[in-house]
């Protein structure tokens, strides 16, 4: 009973990104070619939500659910890890045409083929847990 609140969060995240077209193969093929601002438009928007929530929760001390204070952990100045990993993340996002979350949506929706989408996610995060440790972090 308690996840019942995320799971209607998260049915409403769905239809907000189904009818703003964020999940359209078509919306994301637009982005990346450079011919549409739709996606940069529903980008930017999240990114601002997220500074101006997060600068919230910074100023006014913010605690969890449980009563601990939210603690923020600065990021390290970039590195070649976050450019690996942006630009694989975005080849596989470009080449599928969905990134993690709109999976979820688009299998919901009927779009079975995204099943071998999942699997290649879910195995591409294991095949990390296995080989972690062996990488330059």
């Amino acid at each position: 009973m308690k996840a019942l609140k995320y799971i209607v969060v998260g049915f409403i995240f769905g239809i907000v990104l189904t009818k703003s077209e964020a999940v359209s193969w078509y919306r994301i093929y637009e982005m990346f070619m450079f011919q549409s601002f739709h996606m940069y438009g529903i980008i930017m928007v999240a990114i601002i939500t997220g500074v101006i929530g997060i600068q919230i929760i910074k100023r006014k001390n913010i605690k969890d659910f449980k009563g601990f204070p939210i603690e923020i952990i600065p990021k390290e100045p970039g590195s070649i890890r976050f450019w690996v990993g942006g630009i694989l993340f975005g080849l596989g996002w470009a080449l599928v045409g969905a990134c993690p979350g709109p999976i979820f949506i688009l299998l919901g929706a009927g779009f079975l083929p995204l099943l071998l989408v999942l699997f290649g996610a879910l195995f591409g995060t294991f095949l990390y847990g296995v080989i972690k440790d062996k990488l330059p972090h």
